[in-house]
């Protein structure tokens, strides 16, 4: 028989020598060999197929086939029936990854049917379906994590946060909270519970979906094995955000409420509201547990009270009554009380109980039954006639009246209205315009001539209204007086007055004008020196004063007071290339949209350019100066509209605190605008409030982007080199060139501190092309001197390689110096070529083509797409140190260089690792057949004098 050599062929051989189910797939989850026995219990040919498809859950088998490609595991689970198998079999699996000599990644499965009687196989089915189904129409979240990954939800947990299964399972948890440091702490505190075995419950605690707002929830959990983290912990999620609220609002009305509130049990205080408190004199729960019988005069009053009220709350309909309550200092007050059952079909769930202090109201109705009876004599005696009338006719009327229209005693009652005018249209006019007075809800006040009971005429004034406005057909009532005498003495003043009322007004006219006029100049000017002219909000003159008034107002009355500092970020970009138009418009509505986000006591103001201060007098805590900066970002998320394009700016927001950071004007805004640089430290749209330890990191930050600005123009920069070796023999074969800056006291500044700050300012652009040009003039020096040439390796930053100049600098830079392109390399980190696949690849080109080698930096740190990797001319692959600090210690360190060594012999790639600092490290690497490695172990980085001593033949 012949030897079987392939290395698959070898993994399906062993295969067939195990009695049990068995088969391998590769990295993806594709059977690509299965034994017989696997073939019979599925009951067809599974190769080509994918593996997790074959289970009743793929999510969760799909997810312990990946953890398999790693490292050992053992899990149940339920393979599905269908054509090829009529019934579900319940199994165990136990997996474990491919050697490295089987020619690939992938991982063997072995499966063993979890054998019984037929009705308890059947019965188990039936459970592990049960449970499938539970958890995936659970009306709560299920997830099953390891540590930092999720291993399995159901649709509920990802529905909740915004997710699908497939996104959510193999993701980190901590992508699901808040803060990094919100999900460490709810860690800690969950292991402490879980490792003991313990059911781990947290009342509330808030998630974040995947479009970044906030949920909050209940999450209860249980360790599937609380010796080991590794085997996983079962949690179970409720979203309590809306209970959350309704509660909220239960509290808010308790406590708000304007009366008394109570909540009995069997007539004793089981809660009650400030308002009771404060309403019977208890102070905070003293009342709480009490016998409701303090409440009443008398034991009497008590069991009356309880004997009618409990009959007809047990009916179902709430009870009113009025009666004396007792404060707990013994005085009364006239009180009116409403209860209702919590449940009318079960009494012993308690009663609640609203209560009024009434005595106000009862000693206002006595006072309107005795101000009744003085009316009444005060209407007998007045000098007006009264009169009530309906329907047209007079009901009663006063004395006065009677005497007015010449009738005795008791004879105007039931007359006519009609009677008491001297014709049909004097009748009918007066009814008209007081019917269209009563219609539109106004007194009626007209002058008529009347007749009286002898046929005698006198001008009358009369008053009418409805007694009730909203029946003006209904009764009404009305004050007449003899106005003859006035209307003869008028008609003698009309005239003389008319003609001066007409002199008068002619002058007051003129005047007015005149007033009105310099009023308008002066509140122009008024305006101009104290607002802004393009947002018409409060300049830096106005806010200096209300901010004087307002330190003043706050030292009197012991308060604090905010200052919120505003500068918009990105506003000169779009300011500079849409023109000022678009930046004017942007500024009017920033402006527009802070005054409708603030109080009316506040004080928006624009101090010039893109810098705004809003003052906020009468805080109480630093909590409310944040929602005050969450309104504004809030207020300007949203883009703004302008001649078809949508502006979107954020806020960088500093605040500072009278008198916490300051107790005048002037160190208040200075230290508001050091805020505001903090915020825009901690990457804008945000918030800071002022605080002196970071305030010393801003102006340090501040003192080194002012320094580094001329750093260039001082020749400040020096090149250091750190030589990269073959590992075979350690002789150089390289040089990687590195950026040093020497600071005003000639120390070097750590690149960390600096070269952050180049990136962010883009000088990074300029100093570059800097570090190209001094490095190939220094490799010419060497050359000239006699020493071999050696290649260098120049960093290019993200933003250097994105910058659309780069490679006419790099050409310029090569013609003018002259030195071989292949003597150079540049070194391109793993992030940066994968951010713009087309224009890298462009750029790229345009590099390579000049002759100059490419390798990628800091490989195994970020994202690569294997498919842009086999397009990108790329000659060499730098292993991150991270891979190589732990490698002597860490099985996973090793497989991981493994894989990286893999990926490069199959791409043609050369292999450099970096951070080598032990021998043993050196030692696998070779093992691995790393070609060139740098480090510490060989040498630290130098200037170039010391250079031509590495150089020299050992």
């Amino acid at each position: 028989m012949d030897r079987v050599t392939s290395k698959p062929a070898v993994v399906a051989e062993a295969l067939a020598l195990i009695a049990a189910p068995a088969c391998a797939c590769d990295a993806q989850g594709v059977v690509w060999s299965a034994n017989a026995a696997m073939r019979e219990l599925v009951g067809a040919e599974i190769e080509g197929r994918n593996l997790a498809a074959l289970f009743h859950v793929p999510a969760v088998a799909a997810s312990e086939m990946r953890l398999a490609l790693a490292g050992e595991r053992h899990w149940s689970g339920l393979l599905a029936g269908g054509a090829d198998m009529p019934e579900a079999r319940a199994v165990e699996v136990h997996a474990r990854p491919l050697p490295l000599a089987a020619g690939g990644a992938g991982a063997t499965f072995v499966f063993s049917e979890m054998r019984a009687p037929a009705e308890v196989q059947a019965g188990l089915s039936a459970r592990l379906l049960e449970q499938a189904t539970v958890l995936e129409h659970a009306p709560v979240g299920i997830v099953v994590s390891l540590p930092h990954l999720i291993k399995s939800c159901n649709p509920r947990m990802a529905g909740m946060l915004g997710y699908t299964v497939e996104q959510l399972v193999d993701s980190d948890p901590a992508d699901v909270f808040m803060t990094p440091a919100a999900y460490m702490g709810f860690v800690e505190e969950a292991v402490a519970v879980l490792t003991t075995g313990a059911l781990f419950e947290k009342a509330e605690i808030q998630l974040r979906r995947r479009d970044g707002s906030a949920l909050w929830c209940r999450i209860r959990a249980k360790a599937v094995d609380m010796r080991s983290r590794q085997a996983g912990t079962v949690w179970i999620v409720e979203d309590v955000s809306e209970a959350r609220q309704a509660l909220i609002e239960n509290r808010a009305i308790m406590t708000n409420a304007a009366i008394a509130i109570i909540f009995t049990r069997d007539r004793v205080i089981t809660r009650c509201n400030g308002s009771f408190t404060e309403m019977f004199g208890y102070a905070g729960d003293e009342a709480i547990g009490m016998s409701t019988r303090a409440l009443y005069p008398s034991t009497d009053d008590f069991d009356r009270l309880g004997t009618h009220a409990y009959g007809v709350l047990g009916q179902g309909t709430p009870v009113h009554v009025e009666l004396d309550a007792v404060r707990r200092d013994g005085t009364r007050f006239w009180a009116k009380l409403i209860g209702y059952a919590v449940n009318p079909h079960d009494p012993g769930q308690g009663t609640i109980w609203m209560i009024e202090d009434r005595t106000r109201q009862k000693r206002d109705e006595q006072a309107l039954r005795n101000a009744l009876l003085e009316n009444r004599a005060i209407l007998d005696n007045a000098v007006l006639g009264i009169a009530v009338v309906e329907d047209g006719r007079t009901l009663h009327c006063n004395r006065k009246m009677e005497a007015l229209f010449g009738y005795d005693a008791g004879h105007v009652d039931g007359v006519k209205v009609r009677a008491l005018y001297p014709d049909d249209a004097t009748w009918m006019a007066a009814r008209a315009q007081s019917r269209r007075d009563f219609e539109a809800g106004r007194v009626h006040m007209a002058e008529h001539q009347m007749v009286r009971a002898d046929g005698t005429r006198f001008w009358a004034r009369l008053f009418g209204r409805p007694f009730d406005l909203a029946e003006h057909g209904g009764r009404s009532v009305w004050l007449i007086d003899d106005v003859t005498a006035q209307r003869e003495a008028a008609d003698a003043l009309r005239q003389a007055r008319d003609e001066l009322e007409v002199r008068v007004g002619e002058r007051t006219a003129e005047l007015q004008a005149e007033i009105v006029e310099r009023r308008q100049a002066e509140a122009r000017v008024h305006h101009m020196a104290y607002h802004d002219a393009l947002t018409g909000l409060p300049n830096r003159a106005l806010l200096s004063e209300r901010l004087d008034r307002a330190l003043l107002a706050a030292r009197h009355d012991g308060r604090k007071l905010a200052l919120l500092f505003i500068d918009l970020d990105r506003f000169k970009t779009i300011n500079d290339s849409l023109g000022h138009p678009a930046g004017d418009y942007l500024l009017k509505e920033v402006a527009a949209r802070l005054g409708r986000v603030v109080r009316a006591t506040d004080t928006v103001a624009r101090l010039g350019g893109d810098e705004f201060v809003v003052l906020v007098p009468g805080v109480r805590a630093l909590d409310d100066c944040g929602v005050v900066g969450d309104k504004i970002i809030e207020a300007l998320a949203d883009p703004v509209e302008f001649e078809g394009r949508s502006l979107h700016i954020s806020p960088s927001i500093g605040i500072c605190l009278y008198p916490d950071d300051g107790e005048d004007v002037a160190s208040l805004m200075r230290k508001a605008d050091a805020a505001m640089y903090q915020a825009k430290a901690a990457g804008r749209n945000n918030y800071q409030f002022y605080a002196e330890r970071e305030n010393v990191a801003a102006e340090r930050h501040f003192e080194l982007e002012t320094r580094l600005r001329g750093a260039l123009a001082r020749d400040e920069f020096e090149l250091f080199f750190q030589p990269i070796v073959a590992t075979g023999d350690c002789r150089v074969r390289g040089l990687e060139v590195l950026l040093r800056w020497r600071g005003p006291n000639g120390v070097l500044v750590a690149p960390d501190d600096f070269i952050p700050i180049l990136e962010e300012n883009g000088l990074i652009v300029q100093v570059g092309e800097w570090v190209i040009r001094a490095a190939c003039e220094q490799a010419l020096a060497w050359r000239r001197a006699g020493l071999p040439p050696v290649p260098l390796a120049i960093n290019l930053s993200a933003r250097q390689f994105m910058h659309r100049g780069l490679p006419l600098a790099v050409r310029s830079i090569v013609d003018e110096t002259g030195i071989d392109p292949g003597q150079l390399e540049f070194e391109i980190t793993e992030t940066a070529l994968m951010q713009h696949g087309g224009h890298t690849l462009e750029t790229l080109g345009q590099i390579n083509a000049m002759g100059i080698r490419l390798s990628i930096d800091d490989f195994g740190t970020g994202y690569s797409s294997l498919a842009y990797l086999k397009r990108f001319p790329v000659h060499k692959i730098k292993i991150d140190r991270a891979f190589v600090r732990e490698l002597e210690a860490s099985s996973e360190d090793q497989a991981i260089v493994a894989a990286i060594m893999a990926l490069a012999g199959s791409l043609g790639l050369s292999v450099v690792a970096e951070g080598v600092e032990t021998e043993g490290q050196l030692a696998l690497l070779r093992h691995h057949g790393c070609e060139y490695a740098q480090g510490y172990l060989f040498a630290r980085p130098v200037p170039a004098a010391q250079v031509p001593a590495l150089l020299a033949p050992a």
